[in-house]
């Protein structure tokens, strides 16, 4: 018969593996410097309301980037983003996940690029698995992303990736491990984020360049949310299928999602690589997938 005494011992070892297992999936930063490091030209980097907030800038001396302490396995991670107004033409703003492994790359990319004024912000999606990569699609905003800050998410689960814009998604990469289609499960990805240039390649493939009498050029971000399975972290976290992200839920579209997610093909996507004859004379497996 169990006493009190061993009663209360008994809830507090619960507690404390309770909070374990917590902790292990969820890493919410008070201030940026919790959780991220900055990579690349600290100067350009510029923490704002106690490090709940950044502005990353570029000019013509640098861009900026910064990346997360900790690798993930599956999980969701969301920045609220502010891009960059007026004349951003040749810019990258980049907000992306990856293994940081030179043959076998896993990544998942959210590159917005830069416009001339009055023109739609477009954002492009790539997906690396198992280093096969060049799955861009390109999407153009439905609204101005640098009047006020835009939740984008990544959530990655067993049954597929999903890219959102706020609470719409614009593209999703299902899992067809099935039909020998690659899909990104076996390494863990940090998450980054740069700013640069790329007017070779990023406003019409290269014919708007930068103009440099506008910058320097600045984006914000804030609301870091990384929740998903450290790594190095508990062995079983990224199989443990009680984990929130793996749940009925979000093994799919919901029918609002899947409502939105129909408009964005029809009336936002300006390029597909699946659609790309002169790239893929042979149509890519996961776009026959379904994909």
């Amino acid at each position: 018969m169990m006493t009190i005494a061993s009663s209360t011992i008994a809830f507090l070892l619960f507690l404390s593996c309770f909070l374990a297992i917590s902790l292990s999936v969820l890493a919410r930063p008070a201030s940026f410097l919790q959780d991220f490091r900055v990579t690349w030209s600290e100067s350009h980097i510029k923490q704002i309301d106690g490090g709940r907030a950044i502005q990353l800038v570029l000019d013509q001396n640098s861009g900026c980037g910064f990346a997360s302490k900790n690798k993930y396995l599956f999980g969701r991670v969301s920045m609220k983003i502010k891009l960059i107004p007026g004349d951003s033409a040749g810019t990258v703003t980049a907000f992306y996940m990856n293994s940081d492994t030179d043959t076998v790359r896993d990544e998942l990319d959210f590159e917005f690029l830069g416009n001339r004024s009055g023109q739609p912000y477009t954002v492009q999606t790539n997906i690396y698995a198992h280093g096969k990569g060049d799955r861009e699609q390109r999407v153009n905003l439905w609204f101005d992303p640098a009047l006020d800050f835009h939740t984008y998410t990544i959530m990655w689960n067993h049954h597929h990736i999903v890219f959102y814009v706020d609470d719409v998604p614009i593209r999703v990469y299902k899992n067809n491990e099935a039909r020998n289609i690659p899909y990104p499960k076996m390494q863990p990805m940090g998450v980054y984020s740069t700013l640069w240039e790329a007017d070779d390649w990023a406003t019409r493939g290269g014919l708007e360049k930068i103009d440099w009498s506008k910058a320097p050029f600045l984006a914000y971000y804030k609301d870091f949310d990384i929740e998903g399975c450290p790594v190095p972290g508990p062995a079983n976290c990224a199989a443990n299928s009680g984990n929130w992200w793996e749940g009925t839920a979000y093994q799919g579209l919901n029918a609002m999602e899947a409502r939105r997610y129909r408009w964005v093909r029809m009336n936002h996507v300006i390029y597909d690589y699946c659609t790309d004859k002169s790239r893929y004379p042979v149509t890519p497996p996961e776009c026959i997938a379904g994909v």
